[in-house]
């Protein structure tokens, strides 16, 4: 699950730094929710032409999900910033790296032609996954789909900066919430 709050050019960013900071930990113990990479994109770093706050979840359970998206923290989010939409995909497949605590994350999204066999370009996303996963730098990773859309998305935290990648959105990472991190399923998800 992810969403976007984009920002005015001239926002102070130190709001949302003092937002993830003083009300982040609010979800270190959330039920159901592998992980919350709280990101973050300022205009003029990293390549970013946007100011952006941008949580991205990977979810266990569809009730922490739905605790979530109706309980009093997105109530409180929406609140503040509007009701933004939030897209969610199908995972695929989710792999853990060496690294300990993310400080960047990667998003890249690419639609499937439509012309193209779908189980062959997921299983190619799928097998992307091997060429990042033994990355020193690398928390962990996920791919997944979106078949109303047909579109892939892939994330990443990275420990450090986040590599380039073609096409990806890059991210500061001030905080992560991950209370059921290691109750992920590792590996394809068929």
């Amino acid at each position: 699950m992810h969403y976007e709050i984009t920002l005015p050019a001239d926002y102070d960013m130190g709001v949302i730094r003092t937002r993830v900071a003083t009300r982040g930990s609010a979800m270190d113990g959330f039920p159901g929710l592998g992980l919350k990479a709280y990101c973050v994109r300022e205009r003029g770093v990293d390549g970013s032409p946007v100011n952006q706050y941008s949580p991205f979840y990977l979810w266990r359970t569809t009730e922490g999900m739905n605790s979530f998206l109706w309980g009093p923290g997105f109530r409180g989010l929406s609140a503040d910033f509007g009701r933004p939409v939030v897209r969610h995909w199908v995972g695929l497949a989710f792999a853990r790296g060496p690294a300990a605590t993310p400080t960047g994350a990667t998003k890249r999204t690419r639609a499937l032609p439509a012309d193209a066999d779908a189980a062959e370009a997921v299983g190619a996303a799928v097998e992307d996954l091997g060429r990042v996963e033994g990355h020193p730098a690398l928390h962990s990773t996920a791919v997944a789909v979106d078949p109303a859309r047909w579109e892939l998305v892939s994330f990443s935290l990275w420990s450090g900066p986040p590599p380039e990648e073609d096409g990806a959105i890059r991210y500061r990472v001030p905080h992560l919430s991950s209370p059921e991190l290691d109750d992920l399923s590792a590996g394809r998800h068929w």
